[in-house]
């Protein structure tokens, strides 16, 4: 089991605290989005054009990977269509740079769904970054959030957009939580389309998500790791602790610690 931490979960920490955690807690990916005040991952000093050497160097030598980038690339903006697919082919120019597979992108901007989003649009969108990133080996990653948490939904997009570089981002949370669908149809409906994963648990209280530690929620995490490994699932699975967020979650070396725990208990 490959793990990795988002650095959404350690907004406050800087690129040498972030690796160094990465290393002594046993994972073997960092999964960035942000770092420190720096949010859009392309203008990260790490990644720059005249850092990026140094920075692979030192995660070969920590035998650490970046599995994704997560993007804010909103694939259904109207009003912003150009600055997202600018902000789209920069992520991906980075990705090539720093040799990290995947880009995480989002089909509707918010985690639970609040309404239709421009279906259409979206492909175009996915069409258009996807022909920007063809002949490198980076693949773009719809998530299951928001109108696509609906995994039926986002599987009939994969099939309109047909395209090798095109793929889903399993958030385990969102499909059950949003939509109450188990694991197991996700992994049915998705099956080999699902590249990387996010993991997280909460609670529901008063109409509200709440995020817990792992295994202090009722989110079927247990059930959606066998699901993914009967399916031969190779790729990360990666605690999205959405500190950046919400500073009430407890301090990132704390989630991170008991994250991994809990995770090679399964």
């Amino acid at each position: 089991m490959k793990l990795s931490f988002s650095t959404l979960g350690c907004p406050e920490w800087y690129w040498s605290n972030i690796v160094s955690a990465a290393k002594d807690l046993g994972f073997q990916g960092v999964e960035v989005r942000g770092v420190l005040n720096q949010i859009h991952v392309p203008l990260v000093r790490q990644f720059s054009e005249q850092e990026y050497e140094e920075t692979l160097s030192e995660l070969d030598r920590l035998q650490l990977g970046i599995p994704c980038f997560t993007s804010s690339c909103e694939l259904d903006a109207h009003a912003n269509h150009e600055k997202m697919l600018i902000s789209g082919r920069e992520y991906i120019d980075v990705a090539v740079r720093m040799k990290v597979p995947y880009i995480r992108l989002l089909g509707d901007r918010e985690p639970a769904p609040a309404g239709e989003v421009d279906e259409g649009l979206v492909k175009e969108s996915l069409l258009e970054l996807a022909e920007y990133a063809d002949g490198s080996d980076v693949t773009l990653l719809v998530e299951t959030n928001g109108w696509f948490a609906d995994t039926e939904r986002l599987a009939k997009l994969l099939q309109a957009v047909k395209r090798p570089n095109v793929a889903a981002l399993w958030d385990i949370h969102h499909p059950y939580r949003f939509m109450g669908e188990p694991p197991k149809a996700t992994v049915q409906n998705l099956d080999a389309q699902i590249r990387h994963a996010h993991v997280k648990d909460s609670i529901e209280s008063d109409g509200k998500v709440r995020y817990m530690m792992m295994g202090q929620g009722d989110v079927p995490v247990r059930e959606a790791v066998g699901a993914l490994e009967d399916i031969g699932y190779e790729g990360f699975y990666s605690l999205e602790w959405v500190k950046r967020w919400d500073l009430t979650l407890e301090a990132p070396g704390i989630a991170f610690a008991q994250y991994a725990q809990y995770m090679r208990t399964l």
